[in-house]
């Protein structure tokens, strides 16, 4: 059977290739993420993904102290750039080509962003790796992913997090926090749930971009997802009353 979506991007924090280390990049953990990718994109899906860049510098972490904000999230922009690399060498190792695009000049490593050289990437099959979030400071990944999403028309995001979905609350915190299975946009603002920011959530909802959050070190998510498998986390889309996880 087909898979459900044929363009999806992906947003991967910086996180999910830090494995089990507190700082930085587990070359270990980038080849499990770089052998799930490979497997959806031999499904036949167009594969984008936008990388954060949190387990080397965050912008507004206690790391970047008092420094200049704007500052501090270029260098966290220069560090989604390395993880980019890390994880186009990871792909390239599996015989997936790739591409790492990047919203700031640095053409030793990566390739201008240019939209339609993007969408013609993903055409001829490649993964493209989408570095430097939207190249401004004050603009998070999550809102470059809901950006280049649509500018690629994807058919959906792919929130790929530490946690099975969204959920009332913090469930590390509070052990009476349900899941849900499908939110609305507007509840999700209502509701200040912090699975994206309010500037990406609020640009999905104006297009009507569905949004799939799910655990990334559940083994074979990515495949359930592009396959349609909505149980294995939450869906945000538009008018979608809360739903609580069985």
């Amino acid at each position: 059977m087909p898979p459900v979506f044929k363009r999806i991007l992906l947003k991967l924090s910086g996180e999910a290739l830090m494995g089990e280390q507190n700082y930085g990049i587990d070359t270990a953990k980038a080849e499990s993420v770089a052998r799930e990718l490979k497997a959806v994109h031999e499904l036949g899906v167009q594969v984008a993904i936008v990388v954060g860049g949190g387990n080397i510098f965050r912008g507004v972490s206690k790391s970047a102290g008092n420094m200049d904000r704007a500052a501090a999230d270029y260098i966290g922009m220069l560090a989604t750039v390395m993880n980019a690399v890390v994880l186009q060498d990871a792909l390239e190792q599996l015989d997936v080509y790739t591409r790492v695009m990047s919203a700031i000049h640095i053409p030793q490593l990566a390739e201008p962003f240019i939209r339609r050289r993007a969408v013609r990437h993903l055409e001829k099959d490649r993964v493209v790796i989408l570095a430097a979030g939207t190249g401004n400071p004050y603009f998070t990944t999550d809102s470059a992913a809901a950006l280049r999403a649509l500018e690629l028309e994807a058919e959906v995001i792919f929130k790929a997090t530490k946690v099975d979905g969204i959920y009332s609350a913090d469930p590390m915190k509070d052990k009476s926090a349900t899941r849900f299975e499908r939110i609305s946009y507007q509840e999700v603002l209502e509701k200040q749930l912090k699975v994206m920011d309010a500037s990406a959530i609020s640009l999905c909802m104006d297009n009507n971009l569905p949004i799939m959050v799910f655990n990334m070190n559940d083994s074979g998510n990515i495949i359930k997802a592009a396959n349609g498998d909505t149980s294995i986390g939450t869906l945000v889309g538009a008018g979608d009353t809360a739903t609580s996880a069985g």
